[in-house]
């Protein structure tokens, strides 16, 4: 499946380089801000994943094709942000297009690294959500992972366990892979839709938050 992990991480950058290039559209910044801010969030989750399995040099910067996912995404922004902005939640969308594929490329560049199943996923959910929180923090804005609306990590965490564990017992593959980055990917949306949320850190009465 190395070939098609390459697609699948090649493709996250894109959708997450997008989703990056959009957030800088929509904030007036000119195309250089808008590649940097692709650029980050395309790339920012592997290299952090990289940096803590020290597995030397990050593959972004180790592999120059993955430069070229955030260009392509910063020129089409660049030429139909104009069109792409009369829909609802582009954004959105390609973000958690990202985050899909991302949970499972980053679980199996951690086991291919020697990881054990649970660190693996869980650098799988990092991988998946750090570009993203990095984006936002970049842009001055609040964290998709941080919203109230939808849910984020879950969906990630999810995908990302799954793809531990079909690897681990030897059944994953493109099918099932391109199912799991489907599933969450859908996780998302729906709860998006329906408004679904996370548990609050603490339950809290509105006399508590009012009162004293």
């Amino acid at each position: 499946m190395a070939w098609a992990e390459l697609v699948f991480d090649l493709l996250g950058v894109f959708f997450f380089a997008v989703s990056g290039s959009l957030l800088a559209a929509q904030r007036q910044f000119d195309v250089v801000g808008s590649l940097l801010l692709g650029t980050l969030v395309g790339l920012g989750g592997g290299i952090l994943r990289d940096v803590i399995l020290d597995a030397g040099v990050p593959r972004a910067f180790d592999s120059p094709i993955y430069l070229v996912p955030p260009v392509v995404a910063a020129v089409v922004v660049y030429f139909f942000a104009h069109v792409v902005h009369r829909f609802h939640d582009v954004l959105i969308t390609f973000d958690a297009a990202g985050m899909a594929l991302f949970c499972i490329t980053g679980t199996l560049v951690s086991l291919a690294a020697g990881m054990n199943p649970v660190a693996s996923a869980i650098l799988g959910l990092m991988t998946a959500v750090g570009g993203g929180v990095i984006r936002d923090v970049v842009a001055n804005d609040v964290p998709q992972i941080f919203r109230a609306r939808g849910l984020y990590a879950i969906p990630a965490l999810l995908g990302a366990a799954l793809t531990s564990l079909l690897a681990s017992v030897g059944w994953l593959n493109l099918g099932t892979g391109a199912a799991i980055a489907a599933l969450v990917f859908a996780l998302r949306m729906v709860s998006l839709r329906y408004g679904w949320e996370a548990p609050p850190a603490g339950e809290q009465t509105h006399e508590q938050t009012s009162g004293t």
